[in-house]
């Protein structure tokens, strides 16, 4: 029985690859999880009662594309989070910002550019589901690297005018998973005249967008305003997974132009996965407070510090910007992430798992990433472990 030759070459996922490094050896001290981007703050106090007031939602079928109420709470939180109106006819609720970034190269991704097959930029190394939708469309998935020589985001202008005639979409991360580098306003501004100029569309991940050191990020959406760019040429994706620590829920949005949300919803229409009532109403609530997010950005805030402290004096050990990974330089990964396992029982990712091979080099394999996410004491205790194993 043939099989589709397109997903042939891709590695095995970043945590099955990781447990296959790990599982095989004995932790050596008591098991901190580091490794992967769940948060684990506490989630807002009244989730547990929109649930339990809203529980006869699990008889019907869902709105595809948001209850009105819904997409009313995600338009005003933008306009106080960015300073932009956005109109409902331009949003959709998402089955977590995954879907979001898959299902919109389905929709919106050209089968040829420049009268050749089309290209799609990304970071290197970046979020994977990036890469899986440039090959499910058929289109040549171009890695760019985001090292500390382009402050950790891509440098997208340095590609030929050949590759960049042919690109569709170019994913951007901001913050970025896993360095955590903040696109500034003009970076933003630079890319989307750099879409107009070879005519292509700007995906951007934000749903790091809460989490921050000292500001705010920027958002496309807010620049895109600014300079006059063409609606359509934007599509940004946020979630409530990091915003306000809740991952099992599986919500966010996509704002994008209305031609290309009338393309989006069809799609969804046939091919997607409606968020069930009771946590459409979840969501609405979220979307709509501040406090449990102001609070829950104070505790990564007080792990950065604590952070700071940890690896004062470290060359080469910077904090980032927004999101809540450390992206620490090693030797080689994959055997700084064995050796912290094995002596210390702390778990983290190897680099080279989320990126990949470009002219022989793969830009993360001297990086471990570090999540911030478990309890204040356990991840000052892990840092330290890890300190004190790698760097001293």
């Amino acid at each position: 029985m043939a099989f589709p030759e397109r997903f042939s070459n891709l590695p095995d996922y970043a945590f099955p690859r990781l447990r296959k490094l790990l599982d095989a050896h004995e932790p050596g001290g008591e098991p901190i999880a580091m490794t992967i981007g769940e948060p684990r703050h506490p989630m807002p106090d009244f989730v547990g009662r929109i649930l339990s007031d809203n529980l006869a939602g699990f008889g019907v079928y869902p709105p595809n594309d948001g209850t009105p109420d819904l997409l009313a709470a995600i338009s005003g939180w933008i306009a106080r989070r960015y300073g932009v109106q956005v109109a409902e006819n331009r949003l959709m609720v998402l089955n977590g910002t995954r879907e979001g970034l898959f299902n919109a190269a389905l929709a919106l991704c050209p089968e040829q550019k420049a009268g050749g097959r089309p290209v799609v930029l990304m970071p290197n190394p970046f979020y994977q589901v990036y890469a899986v939708a440039a090959l499910a469309v058929g289109a040549e998935p171009v890695y760019v690297p985001a090292t500390a020589a382009t402050g950790f985001l891509p440098d997208y202008g340095s590609l030929p005018a050949s590759v960049l005639d042919r690109v569709a979409i170019a994913y951007i991360c901001s913050p970025a998973n896993p360095q955590g580098s903040v696109a500034s306003a003009d970076y933003l501004a630079d890319l989307l005249a750099l879409a107009e100029k070879h005519d292509f569309r700007v995906f951007a991940d934000e749903c790091y967008s809460e989490i921050w050191r000292e500001a705010p990020p920027p958002g496309l959406l807010a620049v895109a305003q600014a300079q006059g760019a063409d609606p359509e040429r934007v599509a940004v994706f946020h979630s409530l997974s990091k915003r306000s620590n809740l991952p099992g829920l599986r919500s966010g949005f996509v704002a994008a132009g209305a031609e290309s949300m009338v393309r989006l919803r069809q799609l969804r229409a046939f091919a997607g996965a409606p968020l069930p009532l009771p946590l459409q109403k979840v969501a609405e609530a979220c979307w709509q407070d501040e406090a449990h997010v102001s609070a829950s950005r104070a505790l990564y805030q007080d792990k950065f510090r604590d952070a700071a402290r940890v690896f004062a004096g470290h060359q080469g050990i910077t904090l980032p910007e927004g999101g809540f990974f450390l992206w620490l330089p090693v030797e080689d990964g994959e055997q700084a992430a064995l050796k912290l396992w094995r002596e210390t029982g702390v778990r983290v990712l190897p680099g080279a798992y989320l990126s990949r091979d470009v002219g022989g080099k793969n830009p993360g394999s001297e990086y471990i990433r570090v999540a911030l996410v478990a309890p204040r004491e356990e991840t000052q205790r892990g840092l330290i472990q890890l300190r004190d194993c790698l760097y001293d």
